[in-house]
């Protein structure tokens, strides 16, 4: 049997068989360099939204060109840094940055409650939702789908992941505000249900179903529009950065698929695990004990 050849290979070096196929568009493409004139015409638009916001006494313009500042000192950082990455490719690296990112998304997801958990749990529940889902299907995508070589490999792993987190951290977020405003409103319902005999989950379950659709709403509209409304960010940068058209569709679709698998996992583990923890061991509704306002 012939060895299986490796499906990632060292830039310059292309697969024979793809040479002759892409020869004549890679002849025609090339990446065009921005210059910082570029990015402040580009900046000026955002400024003039900005006074505009002012004019029209939106209370705006100061989130509005601080997220602008903050836009491009983090992204010019993360390009230092991801280059340094890319430079002196290890698997302690990889391991560092996938921990920074972790941690982060999972503090963002706490803070976008209007009712946090007490404690640590809030943190706790977004962190290891994400880490189930987005970081097992970027091993299994690195690994098996797009086989690279090593597996750690910055290029692929970094955005990969990256990607997967910032997706479902917006999914498991919005499902955990929906449940924890839903039984906040509605805790006389639970309570009533209780009483009537059924268990913790059956009171709370069309909540739950409710609060884990929320949080998938999101990812199965932007598969319903992807190429007909809007053009996905991963295959536009493909696209510019001079990649065949085809093989940029075929990792958007990828790429998709492993966004909305990341999500529903996601946000299905922290709905669950968060609907139990309203509960106490008597199975008792204890939201007031468990929650307090963001």
């Amino acid at each position: 049997m012939e060895e299986r050849p490796p499906r990632i290979r060292e830039a310059g070096s292309p697969a024979p068989e793809r040479q002759h196929r892409n020869c004549d568009w890679e002849r025609n493409v090339s990446v065009i360099p921005l210059t910082p004139l570029d990015l402040s015409i580009a900046a000026s638009l955002v400024l003039v939204l900005a006074l505009l916001s002012l004019h029209l006494r939106l209370r705006l313009f100061r989130p509005m060109v601080v997220a602008a500042v903050r836009t491009t000192a983090q992204l010019l950082l993360v390009g230092i840094v991801l280059k340094a990455v890319f430079e002196n490719v290890h698997p302690a690296w990889l391991g560092l940055i996938s921990i920074v990112m972790l941690g982060v998304a999972a503090r963002e997801v706490g803070r976008r409650q209007k009712l946090r958990m007490k404690g640590g749990w809030g943190f706790g529940v977004g962190a290891a939702s994400m880490f189930l889902s987005s970081f097992s299907i970027t091993a299994l995508a690195l690994t098996v789908i797009v086989q690279v070589e090593p597996w750690y490999r910055p290029q692929y792993a970094i955005p990969l992941l990256g990607m997967l987190l910032g997706n479902t951290m917006n999914g498991i977020a919005l499902g955990l505000d929906r449940l924890s405003q839903s039984a906040w409103e509605q805790r006389e319902i639970v309570e009533s249900r209780l009483i009537l005999g059924q268990t913790w989950s059956q009171a709370i379950d069309d909540i739950r179903r409710d609060s884990i659709r929320s949080g998938l709403i999101p990812i199965v509209n932007a598969m319903s529009i992807a190429g007909l409304v809007s053009l996905p960010g991963m295959m536009t940068g493909q696209i510019l950065g001079g990649s065949p058209p085809m093989e940029a569709v075929k990792y958007q679709i990828l790429i998709m698929f492993l966004i909305a698998s990341g999500t529903g996992f996601g946000t299905i583990f922290a709905v669950w695990t968060s609907s139990r923890r309203l509960f106490d061991e008597r199975q008792r509704l204890r939201i007031e004990d468990r929650f307090q306002r963001g």
